[in-house]
Formats: structure tokens, sequence, C-alpha cells
């Protein structure tokens, strides 16, 4: 069974950094993009990062210059690396890919049980 795991939430101070990582594993045949989303309390989930699997980027605004997301294709492992954080910055981090099991006829888009990442002093 294919699935996403993230893993490096916790809580940190404003200014601070965290990265987080999210690891695809099961019989996996290819991916696609791979993102990061976030939910913040009362609001709706919101893209955060995608990155292709040749490497190109995007980022909400509200995150550019501060955040960085990378991927490791042989790992099949994204990460997003957060800096200057900010207590708006505060919600549960999902990552997101569009990839294809061995078993599956197409590719899909799977979702991770989420990391929550708070930022308080």
């Amino acid at each position: 069974q294919v699935q996403l795991v993230e893993s490096g939430g916790g809580l940190v101070q404003p200014g601070g950094s965290l990265r987080l990582s999210c690891q695809a594993s099961g019989s996996i045949f290819g991916i696609n993009a791979m993102g990061w989303y976030r939910q913040a309390p009362g609001k709706q989930r919101e893209l955060v990062a995608v990155i292709g699997s040749g490497g190109s980027s995007n980022y909400a605004d509200s995150v550019k210059g501060r955040f960085t997301i990378s991927r490791d294709n042989a790992k099949n492992m994204v990460y997003l690396q957060m800096s200057s954080l900010k207590p708006e910055d505060t919600a549960v981090y999902y990552c997101n890919a569009d990839l294809r099991s061995r078993s599956w006829a197409r590719y899909r888009e799977v979702w991770g049980q989420g990391t929550l990442v708070t930022v308080s002093s």
C-alpha cells in the first residue's frame, strides 16, 4: 500500500527554523509533482509549495523567500525547509503527491496524515 508519512513538525519560536520531511513508501511506479499544503485552525487548506519531478518549484506568496522545497527522487522524499517562521505559519502541514502505484492503472493524488507546526514564544 502506498502512503506518505510526514515528520519534523513541532514547536518553534518566532524567527526560528524547522525542516519537514515526507517519505513516499510502498510499491511505487512513479511520482510526478510533490508538495506541501497547510491548514490553520478555522481556515481552508492552502498550497505552501510544490515541486515537479524535474525540480521546478512554486511557492505561496506568503512563504516566498522563507521556505524552500526540495526532493530526493532516489529516496521518494520531499522536504520543506522553513526559516524566519512567524506565528501565522502555525498549521498542520500535509504532504501531497501525484503518484502511481505499480498496481494502479494511472496516477492519483495521495495525502499524508499531516504534521503540526506551532510557532509561538
